[in-house]
Formats: C-alpha cells, sequence, structure tokens
C-alpha cells in the first residue's frame, strides 16, 4: 500500500494520463503519429522535477518541464488542452483503484479468518452480556458470526464507494471541454480502466471523495468493535479470549507478569484518526465556484494516511482473529457464575405458558432472581422452593428450563 501511495507511482500516474489522452489525440488526428514515437518513450525524473518545482511553485507545470525534457521538440503535445486537475484527479482515481484492491483482498482475507474460528466454536458456550451484565447464554461462534455479516457490509461498502471515486475527467479549465472535446475523455478514460465523470467542472466533485474516506473510516470503526470486544473479553476479570502473545514479548517496562490487548487497542487508535480524516474529506466538499484547492492540501495527507492505515488495521486484525487463545473452561465458569440467572426469561415463557399473567410471572422471576444476586444462592434452587412457582411447574421443567443445550 505505501507503494502505491509512493510518488513514484504518483507522477507515473500522472503520466499515464497524459500518455492516454495524447493517444486519443494521435487516434483523432491532432497529434501525428510520428510525434506520438517521442511521446511514448517519456519518463519523468523526479530530482529533476524537484529542481524546477523550487522555481514554479507549482508541481504540475514543473512535472510538465520534467517529462517535456526526456521527449524533446514533440512534448507541445503533452497537456494538450488539459488543466492540472485533469491529471491530478484522474490520477489519483488510479491509484485508488489500486487502494482498493489491496483493500478487498484484505477484508476478504479477515473475513475467511473469522470464519474459521466461527465454524471452530460454535459450540463453545459463553454468556451473552448487555450493558456488560449476563444476559442469556451465547457461543463465541455465534459472536463470530456477527462479525462476519459487518465485514461483509464492509465488502458492498468498499465496492459502492469504489464505484463512485474510480472515475476520469478531461474536461480541460473550468470542465467545459472547450478545449479538449468529450472524445478524448471518453477515450482516454477507456484506456485507463476509469469510468468517466458524466459532468465535472475543473475538478472531480468532492463528494466522492468524502464518500470513500468516510467509508474507510466506517470499516475502521468496525474493526475498532471487533478490537474493543476482544479488549474487554481479555480483562482480568473475564479472561475468555486473548490476543497473540509471543515468546519473549514484554507487556509492561515494570510488571513482568503483564500480558496486555496493545495490537487490539493499537487498531482503536488508529481508527480514531481516520475519523477525524473522514471529518476532513467531508469539509472538502464545498469548495469556491469551480475550483480552489484548499481540499489538496489535506487531501495529500488522508488518502495516503487512511489507505495505509486502513490496509495496516485489517491486516493487524486478521493476525488477531488468527492467533487468539480462547478459553472455553473460563467462558463456562463465567456463565455459572451468575447463579443460572441467565435462564429467567425461559422460567418466566413457561410459567406464562402455564397460564400465568405475564406481569405475575415476571414479578415471581424477578423476585427469585433478586434473592439469588444477594445472597449468591442458585435460582434454580429457589425457585424450586417457592411454592408460587411451583404450582405452575415441575421439577422435570425446572431440569429443562436450566438446561444449556
Amino acid at each position: 500500500m505505501a507503494a502505491v501511495w509512493s510518488p513514484e507511482r504518483k507522477y507515473a500516474a500522472w503520466l499515464e494520463v497524459e500518455l492516454a489522452v495524447c493517444e486519443g489525440w494521435a487516434a483523432a488526428g491532432v497529434i501525428p503519429m510520428s510525434a506520438m514515437v517521442d511521446i511514448r518513450r517519456a519518463t519523468v525524473n523526479i530530482e529533476r522535477m524537484k529542481e524546477i518545482e523550487s522555481v514554479t511553485r507549482h508541481d504540475v507545470t514543473a512535472f510538465l518541464q520534467a517529462v517535456g525534457e526526456t521527449v524533446g521538440e514533440n512534448a507541445r503535445f503533452i497537456h494538450l488542452g488539459l488543466t492540472s486537475s485533469d491529471v491530478v484527479d484522474t490520477g489519483m482515481a488510479l491509484q485508488i483503484g489500486e487502494a482498493n484492491v489491496i483493500l478487498l483482498r484484505d477484508l476478504e482475507e479477515l473475513e475467511q479468518a473469522i470464519t474459521r474460528q466461527a465454524i471452530r466454536h460454535k459450540d463453545t458456550i459463553m454468556v451473552g452480556r448487555t450493558h456488560g451484565v449476563h444476559a442469556e447464554p451465547i457461543t463465541f461462534g455465534f459472536k463470530l458470526a456477527v462479525w462476519i455479516d459487518e465485514v461483509r457490509r464492509c465488502i458492498s461498502r468498499l465496492k459502492a464507494a469504489a464505484e463512485q471515486i474510480e472515475v476520469g475527467k478531461i474536461s480541460g479549465a473550468v470542465g467545459t471541454h472547450a478545449n479538449v472535446p468529450p472524445t478524448i475523455e471518453e477515450t482516454a478514460c477507456l484506456r485507463l480502466g476509469l469510468k468517466v465523470a458524466p459532468v465535472s467542472n475543473q475538478i472531480i466533485q468532492r463528494d466522492r471523495h468524502a464518500h470513500y474516506i468516510t467509508t474507510l473510516a466506517l470499516i475502521a470503526s468496525s474493526l475498532e468493535k471487533f478490537a474493543v470486544e476482544i479488549r474487554s473479553l481479555q480483562r482480568t476479570e473475564i479472561r475468555e479470549v486473548e490476543e497473540p502473545f509471543g515468546a519473549g514479548q514484554t507487556g509492561s517496562s515494570a510488571m513482568p507478569h503483564k500480558r496486555n490487548p496493545e495490537l487490539s487497542e493499537r487498531i482503536c487508535g488508529l481508527a480514531r484518526v481516520m475519523r477525524g480524516n473522514a471529518v476532513a474529506a467531508m469539509e472538502s466538499v464545498a469548495l469556491w465556484h469551480e475550483r480552489d484547492i484548499s481540499n489538496s492540501s489535506a487531501e495529500r495527507l488522508i488518502f495516503p494516511e487512511s489507505c495505509i492505515l486502513l490496509d495496516y488495521s485489517i491486516s493487524l486484525m486478521t493476525r488477531i482473529i488468527e492467533g487468539m487463545t480462547v478459553y472455553p473452561e473460563r467462558m463456562l465458569k463465567n456463565l455459572e457464575s451468575s447463579y443460572g440467572l441467565v435462564f429467567s426469561q425461559r422460567v418466566m415463557l413457561k410459567l406464562i405458558d402455564r397460564g400465568l399473567a405475564r406481569t405475575e410471572a415476571y414479578h415471581l422471576v424477578q423476585r427469585n432472581a433478586m434473592e439469588a444476586w444477594a445472597t449468591g444462592h442458585y435460582l434454580k434452587d429457589l425457585l424450586a422452593s417457592d411454592q408460587d412457582v411451583m404450582r405452575a411447574l415441575t421439577e422435570s421443567d425446572l431440569e429443562e428450563l436450566f438446561d444449556y443445550r
């Protein structure tokens, strides 16, 4: 991913755009085929470009001069009818497309990793928690199945965002096609593998870019959700799951016993950065008239950073999922630590089935549940000694109701 957003790839993408436009002009008979021999040999020397830019203070004019020096007289045909944004925006669309290939592959690998663990633990029983409090029994595989479905939505969202962002624009200054006809735009974008923006002013409209960056931030937020759950399950008081901890690894400079969920915490921290980038992307939607460049400085940071951070975060989460340690015995012990209260709804529904009003059934079960909380006695035993309850239930009913299966 770093290579996709390197200066070398950026300027190579610009050159691809310029050459694709030249090919379009040549096919239209505007650029002589003899000139294309020289143009197709064009390269860009980044050091030379920087040297020129120190004078021009404009990266695209420096790029064009540096490229022109490698072409000679026929360089006059390069950038014919174009404006800087034709090259910069369309070139960035090429980079984003390459980044999307990597990110989609990352997400598919994460989905597969979670799926393997979900199948492995489909019968690993644990307590489900709401508000951090014991609710009802689930399995760890079920918890992971929820994540799988969310990753699949992440994949769908990224594909939708890619559809919106992977477009080119070759329409000249303020986008009127006054100096470069739509046929050249269509030919160039087809050659580059991009769709054509149906209408553009001097730039590709930044709602597309905001949609893309916010999509990356939303994916990062899903990763943070998974990471927060792992962090919580790794707490000493719970210790049902533990992220990978290698031989020789240390968790604290002061406390040798520490095994901290630092990988998951890293994912949470990076998600915050990406959500901040999403704000910058949305702030860049509203520009003056047909364009300004208040978006440019932010985009030079947020696009490489968001793509690189998400690539890293997905890969890190995949590593955590594949290498995490699951403690089924601890899960069962924690489940049983709340005195059978996780079966309260089943008991209430059985009482309703036996003819009690819902409010009466709720009251009977809650009365015994509160006593279980207070005394530490098992709920089933308390119910068995409650005459009001046992007028509706039998001992075999209780055995069935308190069966984890």
